[in-house]
């Protein structure tokens, strides 16, 4: 297998574990099991939580989102088992959608774009190059700097929209439509609100910030080439007799 292969493979998982594995189990808890709505919905959502869970712990790092979304699951479990209302349940996956997209909106107001930080290593990749213009970019140092600087913005506008939509739409469908309706409803909102994030957030944002990133570390590399030929030239070797 590829190493290509492998990303793929690792870009999908979380997919499958935060919704195919959600999804399936509800279905499978009950219709196979009998079990009532609420209990296949409770059950169903503990891979995601436990999941997540251990992920933090196996980093030994809190990573924010990581952490906003295991807080959301058992904070929700709770309400659920408490009020025993499905729809609850349902509408309480909206809220990670709604407070990751508000924290992104506010991000762009305050002047630093959240999603900047999970941009960053898909473009640039490790390479030491790129990194470089990247940080002229970031800084101010070179000429698209401003440009880079809008571009920045409205990438994370986009996600924050797009976030903040889905959340309201699954919440609506959440006491709206029939709850067994809504458990792959819910799922087909989500995936169709990260495809237009992409596309969206990709033309408006990712798609030229990678051209300006290109063409920053063109200039670099003939800017650093001109300095070796400029200082170059054979070294004097004085031989002692």
């Amino acid at each position: 297998m590829t190493t290509n292969q492998h990303k793929k493979q690792n870009a999908f998982a979380p997919l499958l574990m935060d919704v195919a594995v959600p999804l399936g189990s509800y279905y499978l808890f009950k219709g196979a099991f009998g079990m009532s709505t609420f209990a296949a919905l409770a059950w169903s959502s503990l891979v995601p939580a436990l999941r997540t869970g251990w992920s933090a712990v196996r980093e030994r790092a809190v990573n924010g989102l990581a952490g906003l979304i295991l807080v959301v699951n058992v904070v929700g479990l709770v309400l659920t088992f408490v009020s025993g209302d499905p729809r609850l349940m349902l509408a309480k996956d909206s809220v990670v959608s709604s407070t990751v997209g508000i924290g992104i909106l506010v991000s762009v107001v305050l002047g630093r774009p959240m999603m900047t930080a999970g941009l960053k290593p898909f473009l640039v990749k490790g390479d030491a190059v790129k990194e470089a213009a990247w940080g002229r970019l970031e800084s101010g140092a070179a000429a698209a700097s401003a440009d880079f600087r809008r571009r920045e913005r409205a990438f994370s506008l986009v996600w924050g929209v797009v976030l903040l939509t889905e959340c309201v739409l699954r919440v609506v469908g959440a006491y709206t439509v029939p709850v067994d309706t809504m458990v792959w409803l819910g799922s087909v909102v989500m995936v169709v609100a990260i495809g237009l994030g992409i596309v969206l957030g990709g033309a408006l944002g990712a798609g030229p910030i990678q051209e300006m990133l290109a063409s920053e570390a063109k200039a670099g590399e003939a800017e650093e080439s001109g300095a070796v030929e400029v200082g170059g030239g054979v070294p004097e070797v004085v031989l002692a007799r």
